[in-house]
């Protein structure tokens, strides 16, 4: 009982509020102490990686997590939870990294900390943050800040939901843009969801664009898989029956996610069959630009966010903005998700 009590007041510590002073203290601890996640080693230096994520809402949230965890070529600093109810999105990540055997990763609450049911509850039952074994900031905004400035490395700050966590985060510290770049799955240049002909508004944009406006106006790298190119990922056939069919701990909490999500996700006409196939997975894509332009057609554009959440082209007042535009080899890339997510790479 005494060991236990012990374990439980570090985990209420290491949840309350840390300011910046004790998180500095221990920023250069983080970034020498955390390998790369449930990866082979690599020949090439992993790329520092913080995650911001509305996980909790569409189950690609879940499979890029996996991916990005099991990535050789990159090492996740921290997670942070964005868009609202965040509680509830945080405790579903802190099971989900317990699940697989990696608390040693960091993880924040972002805005507007709520816990209301959201579509994987199910999944989560009432697993609570004081179960958790790493690291739990209150404030992950803060968190995100102070593990950029006290990297001794440029951070790749990847976003795969709306930009509100990482505008607040500019607001606070404009800074972070000189230690950092931008990688977010964002926007629909030319074609919109499911291949359409023509842009449309993306969920992460339309949903907060005046975050992404922010995002786009901070003076660091920026790259975004767009509707064009992530749009158009599923795995079928073969491809998802590695996934399906296997017994690896990491893919059985990806799979049942999905059981439990799938009934949930009301938007989707039709829905995929959960025995042959996924669900679109477009944040796959962001984590794959870390790291890589492998299998895409890139190109620099000049792109202005709107009010109404559209990414237009706009040479005379948009950014310079690098876009996964379209694709070169998607069957390669599918093959690769597949590699990564059963831990095969060679």
């Amino acid at each position: 009982m005494q060991n236990l009590g012990a374990k439980l007041k570090m985990q209420k510590y290491t949840r309350r509020t840390i300011n910046r002073f004790s998180l500095a203290a221990i920023g250069s601890l983080i970034f020498k102490s955390i390998p790369a996640t449930g990866q082979r080693r690599s020949t090439l230096k992993p790329i520092p990686v913080i995650l911001d994520t509305d996980i909790g809402d569409d189950i690609d949230d879940t499979w890029a997590l996996m991916m990005l965890l099991r990535s050789p070529r990159v090492a996740t600093k921290l997670i942070t939870t964005d868009f609202g109810n965040t509680k509830y999105r945080t405790r579903l990540l802190a099971k989900l990294l317990q699940k697989i055997d990696s608390a040693n990763v960091p993880i924040g609450l972002g805005l507007d900390p709520s816990d209301k049911p959201g579509n994987q509850s199910e999944w989560l039952g009432d697993y609570q943050l004081g179960n958790y074994q790493g690291a739990i900031y209150e404030d992950g905004v803060e968190a995100l800040i102070e593990t950029i400035k006290s990297s001794s490395e440029r951070v790749t700050l990847l976003c795969i939901g709306p930009a509100t966590n990482i505008a607040e985060a500019l607001r606070r510290d404009p800074s972070i843009a000189e230690n950092a770049r931008f990688v977010g799955m964002h926007g629909s240049i030319k074609r919109g969801y499911d291949g359409e002909e023509g842009p449309a508004k993306e969920w992460n944009v339309k949903v907060d664009p005046k975050s992404l406006q922010k995002v786009f106006d901070a003076p660091w790298e920026c790259t975004i898989a767009p509707l064009d190119t992530c749009g158009l990922i599923k795995l079928k056939g073969k491809r998802y029956q590695k996934i399906f069919n296997n017994d690896d701990p990491w893919i059985r909490a990806l799979i049942d996610n999905y059981k439990a999500w799938l009934p949930k996700a009301d938007w989707l006409e039709p829905k995929p069959n959960f025995n042959t196939a996924s669900s679109t997975l477009f944040d796959t894509l962001a984590v794959h630009l870390t790291y890589s332009e492998k299998f895409l057609v890139m190109e620099d554009l000049r792109i202005r966010v709107t009010d109404e959440g559209y990414t237009v082209l706009d040479e005379k007042n948009g950014r310079v903005v690098r876009c996964a535009l379209d694709w070169e080899d998607q069957s390669a890339f599918e093959d690769e998700l597949v590699r990564i997510l059963t831990n095969r790479l060679g």
